[in-house]
């Protein structure tokens, strides 16, 4: 499968991730507080390379690729999400940029579930939201212990696995990011290479 078509994969991926998540939310009406940007600031936010593959055949498209190359580096290693916009200054408040290219965790936050050690059904966010929505908390945590559907991340991290198990380890996201910027850079190489080949 060449990496456009991974890309692809990944994106219905997404969309069948959105359009599931989406129903949840509506009926338990949780989600991430507005404004809040606590997760996107950690550095050490886990993603995987393949999750971003859209993000860098789009960046290297625009012509943006090396841009946000040079953006990866000033941030370094304890930097926040290269998507993420800090609107404060201790960077607890803010925006993801690209809000249609973030990561698999990003969607899954506030709207799916994992596994407990008991084997129930036990919601994925966090104390911000608990705190600022806590009778919605827990009148869905009871729901989708019965008869509420909702999307379990370990099927969406499997389903991802499916297209590229080896582009599916992860890492801090900044870096997760940088590895997909690069397979972009090689593959686009390589392609161009082939074309000017059958001249």
């Amino acid at each position: 499968m060449k990496l456009s078509e991974k890309s692809q994969a990944v994106l219905e991926v997404f969309r069948e991730l959105e359009v599931e998540s989406r129903d949840f939310v509506q009926q338990a009406g949780l989600s991430c507080v507005v404004g809040c940007g606590k997760c996107c600031a950690n550095p050490k936010v886990p993603a995987s390379p393949l999750e971003f593959l859209p993000f860098a055949l789009e960046l290297y498209e625009n012509g943006a690729i090396e841009s946000n190359l040079r953006m990866l580096d000033s941030l370094g290693s304890e930097g926040f999400c290269l998507l993420y916009r800090p609107t404060s200054e201790d960077g607890s408040k803010g925006f993801c940029s690209q809000h249609t290219h973030r990561g698999l965790i990003c969607r899954l936050f506030s709207s799916s579930a994992r596994r407990n050690k008991q084997g129930e059904k036990e919601l994925i966010l966090c104390k911000v939201l608990k705190e600022a929505k806590p009778e919605a908390f827990a009148k869905a945590s009871a729901a989708i212990k019965h008869e509420l559907q909702i999307p379990m991340a370990s099927t969406y991290y499997s389903k991802l696995a499916d297209i590229d198990a080896f582009l599916t380890e992860t890492y801090p996201i900044n870096q997760a990011i940088r590895i997909a910027i690069e397979l972009v850079l090689r593959y686009k190489f390589y392609e161009e290479s082939e074309t000017l080949e059958d001249y």
